[in-house]
């Protein structure tokens, strides 16, 4: 057994579960007869969940393995069918639609060169 200490100098976090264990241990069993520990057993089987959480951690793997089937079996009602995805324009575009039409929208380089005092710039 730890000393009962936590990190923090307190008492671990399975400290009291230990205590339900030996006061278990004190009330049902002495030096002559152990038959009663048979009784203290869900209270140490307690106290090593506290310690190494395997049924939480089989809960949450049911858990998740229960949601990843049900993510699959169901079908997707608000997918976008190919159709809707082309008619966005993101699929089968021609290399004429895909050029971007600079000059329009971006700067050049001539637009950020330092001009002569009273030039104007230039418009495109």
């Amino acid at each position: 057994m730890a000393s009962g200490y936590g990190l923090t100098g307190g008492p671990s976090r399975c400290f009291p579960f230990w205590q339900e264990v030996l006061a278990c241990y004190v009330v049902n069993t002495n030096s002559e007869d152990e038959s009663g520990k048979k009784k203290c057993a869900p209270v140490l089987e307690d106290y090593y969940e506290c310690l190494h959480h395997k049924k939480e951690a089989a809960k949450v793997l049911a858990l998740q393995h229960a949601y990843r089937r049900r993510e699959a079996e169901t079908s997707r009602d608000n997918a976008p069918s190919a159709g809707q995805i082309r008619s966005l324009g993101l699929l089968d575009k021609s290399a004429e639609e895909l050029a971007v039409n600079k000059g329009t929208v971006l700067p050049t380089l001539e637009d950020n060169m330092a001009r002569p005092k009273g030039q104007k710039p230039i418009v495109h």
